[in-house]
């Protein structure tokens, strides 16, 4: 990986990381496929589990009765757990009839989950058996889903990692952004690049099969999600070098990140700030606005998502808080080194043993709480204020036009405590 330039060191990228292995509060990876399905239009989403599995996809989702979404699951009853039933004979038939049913699919993905891994179906082998029944009109892949060693946005993780070997290669210059964001904040990341003169720029994943980007020697690989750990290793493996940068949230986390790019592409300094003045000036007046809740007001992180460390960085270098401790599921120092070049704490944290995070948690008595949906109402009730981790993945935060929106979102909470205050 090249390295980010303009980042002083002090931070915390060397400083003892506090690791614990216990009893961990976290949720299913299958989660991923809720904003996956959206991104890549001609893709299906077959999930080999249970109805609880099926159950969890739907509440998630809220889809309504006359919208038939792109994914689903392959139920699996007793008999498929008591190995009563040949799994693989079942799944070509419910392939077959739900290609039969959607020949719009291009690309259809297995997902394995918990009970499907616990029994051993072997999805990979299913998947190389289907491509060549269902190929060259569908492309089947597979990932694993499972939430049994992940969290869960590990799920998108293990989307775009099945996706690389297959993907064409090139020998030409070009920019490849991986994570899946909403169409219209991708539209202005590749647009505030092409203004930089950057180009071309591919994006994984694309939004059909037949646009799917080339990798190669000369790919330039922007990371847009911190949990990208095993699709940016697989992708250097095809060859291609990782632009290391802080992530882009926040209006200085956003400039970081283009200006690595920039550098790459030898865009001078003059140019660089012609582009990208007046989106700065924009974001540094929106977070400013919601920093004057946040300012002076200290934060604690369950680890959860995996975009806790860039947080962390964003709110106390922008908005003026005090992160007591920052927890991480995992912490990749290839992908998350830059911010934490740029991160003052006390404690940095891996994995989790819930109940001592807890006492920690409880002693401290954060302004704000960041944690999973199962931790919150239990602090609510104890007096703490508490943010969804889950709802920062599925709500625009990237680059200059979200930088706003994102310091809001950790405001909400405290200013609606603040407005209880003044009302009893």
């Amino acid at each position: 990986m090249n390295k980010p330039a303009n980042i002083a060191n002090g931070g915390c990228r060397e400083a003892p990381i506090l690791k614990e292995r216990g009893q961990r509060e976290v949720f299913c990876g299958l989660t991923g496929i809720i904003w996956l399905h959206r991104k890549m239009q001609d893709a299906f989403f077959l999930v080999v589990g249970s109805r609880t599995c099926a159950h969890l996809l739907q509440s998630a989702a809220g889809v309504m009765i006359f919208a038939e979404p792109r994914f689903g699951t392959a139920i699996m009853e007793e008999k498929d757990l008591a190995g009563l039933a040949d799994a693989h004979e079942e799944l070509d038939r419910e392939v077959a009839k739900l290609l039969a049913r959607r020949p719009d699919i291009k690309q259809l993905f297995l997902v394995g989950s918990c009970p499907s891994e616990v029994i051993k179906i072997d999805l990979s082998r299913a998947a190389e058996r289907l491509t060549q029944v269902h190929a060259p009109h569908v492309r089947v892949l597979n990932y694993s889903g499972s939430g049994i060693e992940t969290t869960f946005t590990q799920g998108e993780d293990a989307c775009l990692e099945s996706m690389v070997p297959i993907l064409p290669t090139t020998e030409a210059k070009e920019l490849l952004l991986v994570g899946a964001l909403p169409d219209v904040v991708e539209d202005q990341a590749i647009g505030l690049l092409e203004a930089l003169g950057i180009g071309p720029v591919r994006v994984l994943p694309a939004g059909r099969a037949d646009a799917m980007p080339a990798v190669g020697p000369e790919t330039k690989v922007a990371l847009l999600q911190p949990f990208l750990g095993e699709t940016a290793s697989a992708l250097t493996r095809r060859g291609a070098e990782i632009i290391e940068a802080p992530f882009p949230f926040g209006e200085e986390g956003t400039t970081l990140w283009l200006r690595a790019i920039a550098d790459e592409w030898g865009v001078t300094p003059e140019h660089f700030d012609a582009v990208t003045a007046a989106p700065r000036a924009r974001a540094r007046k929106a977070v400013a606005q919601a920093a004057e809740h946040l300012n002076g007001k200290s934060i604690f992180f369950f680890p959860d998502s995996q975009l806790e460390i860039p947080l962390a960085r964003f709110l106390t270098r922008e908005c003026g808080m005090e992160a007591i401790e920052v927890g991480a599921p995992y912490i990749h120092k290839g992908l998350v080194g830059a911010d934490m070049d740029m991160l003052q704490t006390d404690c940095v944290s891996e994995g989790q043993d819930v109940d001592k995070q807890l006492d920690r948690c409880r002693a401290a008595r954060p302004d704000l709480t960041v944690c999973g949906l199962g931790l919150a109402n239990p602090l609510e009730a104890e007096g703490l204020t508490t943010k969804w981790a889950i709802e920062l993945v599925f709500t625009p935060v990237h680059f200059y036009e979200q930088a706003g929106d994102l310091a809001g979102l950790f405001s909400r909470p405290i200013r609606r405590k603040e407005l209880l205050k003044v009302a009893s």
